[in-house]
């Protein structure tokens, strides 16, 4: 991976160029050699440090902003918040990162069968159409949303689907 360090109204020291290159190390795994990874630094007045990451491969661009007093907190959060967008957008990534990336993580999921139920959520569910439950979704920024159907009665789901578009669950009444 190749680092590109730019700063506006800040001088880049080496002790902060060290912190950018051990925080991206984070990347190493993710990403090959090819890929480049921006890094801008800028400080504006009355304290504000911003950190803008992006990382632009093979059509997908993954950015993250964080604006703070402190510099170096900045830095953290704004490469959590790129690691965070690879692991969740992970299947549409793992064709096009680096071939084993997420070997590492495969014990997670083993941790699975150990599962139990947390919380249980009570909600009405009002009669919508199919169009209002999406739009109801989307404004949620949740990946599904349970309702029941206006026009069938029944309760119904819809999904966003990983090519983007949306799915309809209905049950078949026997």
């Amino acid at each position: 991976m190749r680092t590109i360090v730019s700063g506006k109204n800040v001088e880049i020291t080496e002790a902060l160029g060290q912190r950018i290159e051990k925080k991206l190390s984070k990347l190493d795994r993710f990403l090959t050699e090819e890929e480049e990874v921006q890094v801008r630094l800028s400080q504006e007045r009355g304290g504000r440090n911003t950190v803008e990451i992006t990382i632009a491969f093979d059509g997908i661009i993954l950015r993250a902003e964080e604006t703070s007093s402190d510099m170096y907190g900045s830095i953290d959060k704004a490469v959590d918040i790129i690691v965070r967008q690879i692991r969740r957008h992970r299947t549409k990534l793992e064709k096009r990162l680096r071939a084993g990336a997420y070997e590492e993580e495969a014990p997670d999921f083993e941790l699975a069968d150990e599962a139990e139920l947390v919380r249980t959520k009570r909600f009405t569910m009002k009669p919508m159409s199919v169009e209002d439950a999406i739009i109801q979704m989307d404004m949620l920024g949740h990946s599904f949303f349970l309702f029941l159907n206006a026009e069938t009665g029944g309760a119904c789901v819809v999904y966003k689907r990983l090519d983007g578009n949306y799915g309809l669950l209905e049950p078949e009444n026997a």
